[in-house]
């Protein structure tokens, strides 16, 4: 079997109380942890007007993060590719591939990255949507790959430089899209698990293999929330389950601070929301932890857990990530 792969996922999460240059700070030193720890790759996730995420800028951040780092892959999960011009991606990944050869993703995903009338103000006249997304996607692998006979549109830096593309999704389109083009595909279980199954069903079933990959790269998303005991853990999960109850309620926020009893501040419906939403979690102890990553790997066949966690607490969310890292180390070696 081939090894497990074990990789961040960071929206720069904008504590409550504190600033996104703050935030900044605090994904850096993650990184910097996660590198020593045997992540394989630093995703930053595009997200736009919302209170509690500061990587709208995307590729500024995947400069100050892999600027700061030395080994560790550092890329988008994802670029929400309708929001810009093929070219202007192009070169901007072009510009970071230059500057930290060899350690630079590109991850692409189809939605907005936040809600329709922030859509609008993103693409201005650009014309595009989800609907153009694949002709964008061949659009963009133009300007990286090697150029074309007659081809007069270079991205410069970017042209011959094939940055590594990836696909992600929480619905059945990019997985359909990834199989056809022979691409790595991750999936949006972290927030969004109702179709991951048939996702990959239908991306290992219909996958072609192409010039980058020549079998299934399947990646799942992860919240992961370990820490010393199930109490601890359980009660750290509360500042994600808000977060969710928050967006239910249509009133997104800084990342809050856990709570003893998330009970009182919810009724069951919207429990039950946030529970369907929050099924890709691992959430409790060293021990526990471990038996549902477990379950995830066995029910997935994933080759790569892409973790991220939503910890109000920097010292909790650091020993979380360790604590994950060594669960994941040990199935590595299982798995290999």
């Amino acid at each position: 079997m081939k090894p497990l792969l074990y990789s961040v996922l960071d929206l720069s999460p904008i504590l409550q109380g504190e600033t996104a240059a703050q935030s900044f700070q605090h994904s850096l030193n993650l990184a910097r942890h996660a590198e020593k720890w045997g992540y394989h790759r630093y995703w930053v996730a595009e997200h736009h007007n919302i209170p509690g995420v500061a990587s709208a800028a995307t590729s500024v951040v995947i400069g100050h993060i892999a600027g700061g780092t030395s080994t560790i892959r550092v890329g988008s999960g994802g670029i929400m590719l309708p929001n810009h011009a093929p070219l202007v991606i192009a070169e901007q990944f072009g510009t970071l591939e230059s500057l930290y050869p060899g350690r630079i993703d590109l991850g692409l995903g189809r939605a907005p990255g936040g809600d329709q009338l922030t859509a609008r103000a993103l693409r201005r006249g650009l014309g595009s949507s989800g609907d153009t997304f694949p002709a964008d996607v061949q659009e963009l692998q133009s300007y990286l790959g090697a150029p074309s006979h007659g081809q007069r549109v270079h991205a410069v830096p970017g042209q011959g430089l094939h940055v590594p593309l990836y696909l992600l999704g929480s619905s059945t389109f990019s997985a359909t899209l990834a199989a056809e083009m022979g691409l790595p595909f991750a999936f949006a279980s972290h927030f969004a698990p109702e179709l991951l199954h048939q996702a990959l069903d239908i991306y290992r079933t219909q996958f072609r293999p192409s010039a980058v990959l020549q079998e299934p790269h399947v990646m799942i998303g992860v919240n992961v929330i370990a820490a010393d005991t199930d109490a601890e853990a359980t009660r750290l999960f509360t500042s994600l389950q808000q977060v969710f109850l928050n967006l239910i309620r249509g009133s997104p926020r800084q990342l809050p601070p856990p709570v003893g009893d998330i009970d009182e501040i919810w009724s069951p419906v919207e429990a039950a929301h946030v529970a369907r939403m929050t099924r890709c979690s691992a959430v409790g102890g060293p021990d526990s932890f471990r038996r549902q990553i477990e379950v995830l790997l066995n029910d997935t066949g994933a080759d790569e857990i892409i973790a991220t966690a939503h910890i109000h607490d920097q010292h909790a969310r650091l020993h979380s990530f360790e604590i994950a890292a060594e669960v994941f180390k040990s199935l590595r070696h299982f798995n290999s």
